[in-house]
């Protein structure tokens, strides 16, 4: 157990027996009253997020989460193989336990990490950021690359970022996961 003083970004806690992982968190100490912790929770396995206040010094389960590194093979339609990198052994996921949001980056020989609490694996955390081509946009005209602005981008797993006007089909793009926004080129 440990108290809502405790909470780090990062940290994973099990509120009614669902798994959260702290995404924000601010204590309040307010001028008249007693001091709170205000947190930004997202859901380990659904990646929803919601938003809890807790009473300074509450007590809260922590979920001790063990990460795997794998390696993501190939995917035959909603069923995902990965290779454990020490062992070699490898698993089938289906598209319900990575999250949806997060199969739109794997890449055929990405490393991630796969989360399991006890035996029971709950998701896997992609690298912050990836490297993916730019399969289609529109082309950019001409006057329009220095006013800045963004487009549309399809990258090769399917997911789709707005890009500045200057990146054309090829191009490959650093894009962070956490937020779904174009970093750079690479």
């Amino acid at each position: 157990m440990i108290t809502s003083n405790d909470f780090k970004t990062g940290m994973s806690i099990i509120l009614d027996g669902v798994i959260y992982q702290v995404v924000e968190f601010l204590h309040v100490k307010p001028g008249k009253g007693s001091a709170f912790v205000r947190t930004k929770l997202k859901n380990v396995e659904t990646g929803n997020s919601m938003e809890k206040t807790f009473r300074a010094g509450e007590k809260v389960e922590q979920a001790i989460l063990d990460k795997r590194e794998m390696q993501f093979l190939y995917a035959n339609g909603d069923d995902y193989t990965l290779m454990d990198t020490e062992t070699y052994d490898q698993i089938t996921l289906t598209k319900a336990q990575i999250g949806n949001d997060t199969t739109k980056y794997l890449k055929e020989n990405a490393n991630v990490f796969v989360l399991k609490h006890g035996e029971r694996i709950i998701g896997i955390d992609l690298p912050p950021h990836v490297e993916l081509a730019v399969v289609d946009t529109p082309p950019s005209e001409k006057g329009n690359t220095a006013s800045g602005g963004t487009k549309p981008a399809t990258l090769e797993t399917g997911a789709v970022v707005n890009v500045p006007f200057f990146v054309e089909n090829g191009t490959v793009i650093r894009v962070d996961t956490r937020t779904n926004e174009y970093l750079d080129r690479v």
